[in-house]
């Protein structure tokens, strides 16, 4: 190798060096200031706040649009974050690749507060040992009913050729094709091949053929912008978006029926989060239980894991705890979640 390779490789590997030090060497250790990671809309700006207020300590919001985008992020090397706040199946992901610190539960005696039950359901951490519980429920369908006087709350809305080219879906695997399969009544977490071939069918050729798009990220801004009569998604974005005097006009449901794809997403300390103490404090603050109000308020969200909050609440939730009767929380699926990745990869990047 010449001079002149040599140094450029090593220029080369000072300026790879001093990238990773921008994305995880930047966040202050300071012990007064949290770094969270969490999804778009998830913690309220008052919760924030009052965060801040009670402990002197200031909080760092970054936001991601999937379980995918969080992963991707962390498993480059981008952490520095204290808190990050993935769905059931991705704490198990991160669980069993030592992404994750231990929960110390002696520091976040407001566990008391989390139902019995939602730990039951949370087959990935059920005694608390690298998650908490933060909120569960599922994503739905929003309708503009401006614009679409008559429908059937079921997913095979997104067959409606009468509604082409004014929908759109979620730019994630296991929602999308968990539809099709709640639809075609099979286990969001089959991994029987057959199965999947079916719920291609449905995605491929019965739904995307009517979309504008898969968007994970901005299908609330499109659907209150009017450009989307339909889309699925989650309803605190929507109504987010949305001027709250024409909330009215939107129907937002998850259809009962057939059920679809659920979701527990858990509060997680990343292996090496420099703040652990006020992690824990973080987490035992959003459990108080006039806090849990105000957050389920905030987005409204029904009470689906707090056993005091509900009582607390002053705004009516956008769908209802009852909602979720027949989803299914998502799993995580090990190898077989390749299964998964080659038919979406056929969805999405195939004509």
């Amino acid at each position: 190798m010449s001079k002149v390779c040599r140094i450029t490789g090593v220029l080369a590997l000072a300026m790879t060096l001093f990238a990773i030090g921008m994305v995880t060497g930047c966040k202050k250790n300071d012990g007064k200031t949290l770094y969270l990671y969490n999804w778009t809309y998830y913690t309220p700006d008052s919760v924030i706040e009052k965060f801040q207020e009670k402990y002197g300590v200031k909080v760092v919001y970054d936001d991601y649009a999937s379980n995918e985008d969080m992963y991707a992020k962390l498993k480059a090397g981008g952490s520095g974050y204290d808190i990050v706040i993935p769905s059931g199946d991705y704490v198990s992901i991160m669980k069993s690749q030592g992404m994750l610190e231990k929960i110390d539960l002696t520091q976040i005696p407001n566990v008391r507060y989390i139902k019995p039950d939602t730990l039951t359901k949370a087959t990935y951490d059920r005694t608390m040992e690298y998650s908490v519980p933060y909120y569960m429920g599922a994503a739905g369908i929003a309708v503009n009913r401006e614009k679409v006087s008559e429908f059937e709350e079921s997913w095979s809305i997104f067959a409606r050729k009468d509604l082409a080219g004014r929908m759109s879906m979620m730019d994630d695997m296991r929602e999308v094709l968990g539809d099709a399969l709640a639809w075609l009544g099979y286990s969001v977490n089959t991994t029987d091949e057959a199965q999947l071939e079916e719920a291609f069918r449905v995605v491929n050729d019965l739904w995307k053929p009517n979309l504008v798009k898969f968007d994970a990220e901005g299908f609330a801004k499109s659907f209150a912008s009017g450009e989307f009569w339909v889309v699925q998604g989650y309803a605190e974005s929507v109504y987010a978006e949305v001027p709250a005097e024409m909330h009215d006009k939107i129907a937002f449901f998850i259809p009962k029926a057939e059920g679809g794809p659920m979701y527990i997403d858990s509060m997680c300390i990343p292996k090496g989060a420099r703040n652990k103490e006020l992690a824990h404090q973080f987490i035992n603050f959003i459990l108080e239980p006039a806090i849990y109000a105000e957050f389920l308020d905030t987005f409204g969200f029904p009470a689906t894991i707090h056993s005091e909050a509900g009582a607390l609440q002053t705004v009516t939730p956008y769908y209802g705890a009852d909602d979720l009767v027949n989803c299914e929380l998502k799993e995580d699926l090990g190898a077989n979640l390749e299964l998964y990745n080659k038919v979406w990869q056929k969805i999405r990047f195939t004509e």
